[in-house]
């Protein structure tokens, strides 16, 4: 019998079965925590599947039990360490197809992360049509046999439109997976699973690429995501009397995805990444520091520049020059470092949606030429930006009628619409010849250091241009897109580009790998934010959320440091008619910014953490902590209820700590730290209020 594969590249610890079956992890989780085995509960590397063939084991609705898979036997394996990190490559192969199957996992020495990819090769001697590559299948994630239906919760995270990074926690049954009494009969598992799926071009259209399985008793959770700018599924289920997942990129059942693989023909699996810790927390804070090791660098995720665009609660998509001056110098007053013209600086009378897509300036906006609106934002030390949708082309465009019908997605010989859009696709050279073209012209033409990137329409059709699937021409054109906002930072290393779709419809770490800054939400009630503004590091990194705030002049002086805090524990971005505002309004929008100036150096080195879980979209109270080290950071929201807060933090129980209000500090607070419980207790007034709170450990020198 072969021995097993024992793989301890530092923090994780991971271990293969090679015997005479297809090789199997029996075991992921932290170094130095129990080896558990999950024996017959194990899984194949990947699952694969090609036209023709279905699974071996109960129902092809599950992603669980290709026979191909099952057929797989082990080759060869090699270990690697590079640029910091170990590589483990493990290969099988099918003796009846001759596909080749290596998987790729990668952690660092320091991380309980592990980051998995699938490669297939067609090895045979005829054309293959994969439908089926899964990044990763692990089986056994719980204990052979335990009361997993009552030991362990599965979370999920929904991601609509104004209601971004919305975690819940479900019991399994509460999701059709339960225990049936199968076990007794001899059966390996039911036929049930649970799975969640994005279709279209909106990757987190719906929900995270994400996932959780959580120990009830707090002792281990597993945290996934998957890392594609499209299409994507996991799933979980039973098997072997223990839970198992599966991570995919677009498929045939789910994306209308297929590659006919030629002779010697070969294809990557869109990435994800595990993480594992003692609790909730851990994993995410493990996650954290993942997504800063797999990102490019850039200047903009260690400066933190404060950011105005003037859509937000203020302009609305109707910007002009007689608009944006005044609103410019309130910006610059303020202490805001980049300025963003928002959607409508292209746009002339009447509806433009349709009409988008050239992006050339109005002259009705701008009759001393937009040249002139981004000169003032420079000579009041700020840098200009605009708003750019490059993916789309209005029907009604001039663009639409002079590139020619393969730059576009189609099926079956027509063009795609979508709410009176086109959509680019991005491996024709003369799509990329034009875009570049646009972004070139705005840096050169308008000194545009910073572009925000939408997408305000999700594409589900995909296209089968130069495809062998609608599927795959949408997969092939999601990757010309990532090489291509590569190309632009290769060109252009200092411009900053925000991710934005419909706020946060594409917030995935294949984009965010690249793109240094992430809209979070379109919504525009600070009350609302404050839940999403405490989630969103579940999602991204502090220093790439990117959280509205938008003060108005009707509102109270509460109200305007509840949209402030909103942003502190993130990057701000600054909305609203600033040029409106009262004199003591105004001051308080300072203060915040001043404030931001002195702890955003401790974010991009912080993780988050949730003293009082996460955030519900009703909760009266919602908590983000930030942890940096020698001294922590929590927003504290009270929307209702009670205006006495608990923070619990037990980690201090029992230690001399100091706690401030950061922010604001013209406000009431009254705050109680109780050691010996270990719990914070704060008075708020009695209307919705926020704080930012400072905790530092108290040594001899402070005490």
């Amino acid at each position: 019998m072969t021995e097993p594969i024992r793989w301890q590249p530092g923090a994780v610890e991971v271990v293969v079965r090679l015997d005479d079956g297809p090789p199997a992890i029996t075991h992921v989780g932290a170094a130095g925590a129990p080896v558990s085995d999950a024996g017959g509960a194990a899984l194949p590397l990947a699952e694969v599947r090609v036209a023709g063939e279905g699974n071996d084991l109960q129902s092809s609705e599950r992603f669980m039990g290709s026979g191909l898979s099952r057929r797989m036997r082990y080759v060869s394996h090699e270990e690697t360490d590079s640029g910091g990190r170990s590589i483990l490559a493990i290969t099988m192969r099918d003796p009846e197809t001759a596909l080749t199957v290596t998987s790729r996992l990668t952690s660092w020495s320091d991380l309980p992360v592990v980051r998995w990819q699938s490669e297939v090769v067609n090895d045979g001697d005829r054309p293959a049509d994969v439908q089926l590559l899964s990044t990763f299948a692990l089986g056994g994630l719980t204990a052979p046999g335990s009361a997993w239906w009552d030991e362990q919760t599965i979370a999920t995270a929904h991601n609509s439109w104004f209601r971004e990074a919305m975690w819940q926690h479900h019991a399994p049954g509460d999701l059709g997976l339960d225990d049936v009494g199968l076990a007794q009969w001899g059966y390996q598992g039911t036929r049930a699973s649970f799975s969640l799926t994005a279709r279209g071009s909106w990757s987190t259209g719906g929900h995270l690429p994400m996932g959780m399985l959580s120990a009830v008793d707090g002792s281990r959770s597993l945290l996934w995501q998957v890392e594609n700018n499209g299409g994507w599924r996991w799933e979980v289920g039973d098997w072997g009397g223990a839970l198992y997942v599966i991570a995919t990129g677009p498929t045939d059942q789910a994306h209308a995805w297929t590659r006919r693989l030629g002779v010697g023909a070969r294809f990557e699996s869109v990435p994800a990444a595990i993480a594992v810790g003692v609790g909730d927390d851990a994993a995410f804070a493990a996650m954290t520091e993942y997504r800063r090791r797999i990102r490019r660098p850039h200047k903009d995720n260690e400066r933190l520049p404060v950011i105005f665009n003037d859509f937000m609660n203020g302009l609305m998509g109707d910007p002009t020059t007689e608009r944006l001056l005044p609103l410019i110098d309130a910006a610059a007053d303020a202490g805001a470092e980049y300025f963003c013209i928002d959607a409508g600086w292209h746009a002339e009378e009447g509806r433009w949606w349709e009409a988008l897509g050239d992006w050339e300036e109005s002259p009705r906006r701008f009759p001393g030429g937009l040249a002139e609106v981004t000169a003032h934002i420079r000579r009041r030390g700020m840098v200009p930006g605009l708003w750019v949708e490059p993916e789309a082309m209005g029907v009604a465009s001039i663009g639409a009628t002079e590139l020619p019908d393969d730059a576009f997605f189609q099926r079956d010989g027509a063009r795609v619409i979508e709410s009176g859009r086109y959509r680019l696709d991005l491996r024709h050279p003369a799509v990329r010849a034009r875009l570049d073209g646009m972004v070139d012209r705005l840096v050169a033409d308008y000194g545009v250091g910073y572009l925000k990137f939408d997408d305000n329409v999700d594409i589900t059709q995909g296209t089968d241009v130069a495809a062998d699937s609608p599927g795959d021409g949408q997969l092939g054109h999601n990757r010309a897109h990532l090489d291509w906002l590569a190309g632009v930072l290769d060109r252009h290393p200092d411009l900053v580009i925000e991710n934005c779709a419909a706020g946060a419809q594409r917030m995935d770490y294949a984009l965010l790998s690249l793109l240094p800054l992430q809209s979070t939400s379109d919504n525009q009630d600070p009350l609302l934010y404050a839940a999403i503004a405490a989630a969103a590091p579940t999602a991204v990194t502090p220093e790439q959320g990117a959280v509205w705030a938008y003060p108005d002049r009707t509102w109270s002086d509460e109200r305007i440091a509840f949209t402030m805090v909103n942003s502190l524990l993130g990057r701000i971005h600054l909305g609203g008619r600033l040029d409106l505002l009262e004199p003591a309004q105004t001051s308080l929008v300072r203060e915040a910014i001043d404030l931001y100036g002195r702890i955003r150096g401790d974010l991009p080195r912080a993780t988050p953490f949730w003293p009082i879980g996460l955030p519900g979209w009703r909760d009266d109270t919602v908590a983000l902590g930030l942890d940096a080290g020698e001294r922590a950071y929590v927003s504290v929201w009270r929307r209702g209820g009670p205006t006495t807060v608990r923070i619990p933090l037990p980690a201090h129980a029992g230690a001399r700590i100091s706690v401030r209000c950061l922010y604001p500090t013209s406000l009431p607070a009254d705050i109680v730290w109780e050691a010996d419980d270990g719990l914070i207790t704060l008075t708020l007034p009695d209307e919705p209020a926020a704080r930012l709170l400072e905790i530092t450990t108290m040594t001899e020198e402070t005490r």
